[in-house]
């Protein structure tokens, strides 16, 4: 195993970890996914049948483009799971990681006919980088994988309607800061909605000079260093992620 991939598999693990500390997981369902530095068609995805708090850098399995593992494995590989992330994968370069969710917060955003509202500054940051899958039932079917695609186009975060959530980044670290992004302005939103009070909408142009403000390399700059405090947290709290 290369220097490289070891990085990237403790990160995985540590994204794991910190998914469920979050209270994002649901039981053994959902994948995080990353691809393997200088192997084009491999993938690192957890092992099928363990809570994320027990996913390590060691026992994240390695798989190929279909989902079957390519190494000799003692764990078991959801690959229906990774119908969707295999989209994400293959139709964008940049998507060296791929989330997907069953978060309450999102999961209930994504129930909604209005979607995620820009009425709050997260939300008004993202809300122009959200794409919408409509639901096709249980993600079994291959063909599913490029109307995944095409409905993605250029974004990096995606309302999977009825279902949940999903996010993108060149590194572990940008897609756990979107998904976090993402999941906060939904269970926002939720908590307004909750109030039955009458919603304040900001004015269009101040929503336009938030998005452009975000718009840029700080952003990138941002993630890193969220994500660098981020890992502190899980070496502290969950050192045994690394092993």
């Amino acid at each position: 195993m290369t220097a490289a991939e070891w990085a990237v598999r403790c990160d995985l693990a540590a994204c794991y970890r910190l998914v469920a500390m979050y209270g994002w997981d649901d039981l053994i369902a959902n994948h995080m996914t990353a691809k393997v530095p200088g192997e084009p068609d491999a993938f690192l995805i957890n092992p099928f049948g363990l809570l994320f708090e027990e996913v390590t850098a060691s026992n994240l399995v390695k798989i190929g483009p279909e989902g079957n593992p390519l190494e000799p494995t003692g764990h078991e590989v959801n690959r229906t799971g990774f119908i969707i992330h295999s989209a994400i994968h293959q139709a964008r370069d940049d998507a060296h990681c791929v989330i997907h969710l069953h978060s309450r917060a999102g999961v209930a955003v994504s129930m909604t006919e209005t979607g995620l509202l820009p009425l709050n500054q997260t939300a008004m940051a993202i809300h122009r980088d959200i794409a919408y899958h409509e639901y096709e039932g249980v993600a079994l079917s291959l063909e599913e994988r490029e109307r995944i695609a095409t409905d993605l186009g250029d974004k990096h975060l995606m309302l999977l309607r009825n279902h949940g959530i999903l996010a993108l980044g060149r590194t572990v670290g940008e897609a756990f800061v979107r998904t976090y992004q993402l999941e906060w302005a939904c269970q926002v939103q939720v908590d307004a909605l909750a109030t039955a009070q009458p919603l304040h909408h900001a004015d269009p142009a101040v929503v336009d000079s938030v998005v452009a403000a975000t718009e840029n390399d700080g952003w990138a700059r941002y993630a890193e260093l969220a994500w660098a405090a981020l890992r502190r947290k899980v070496q502290r709290e969950q050192p045994d992620h690394a092993t």
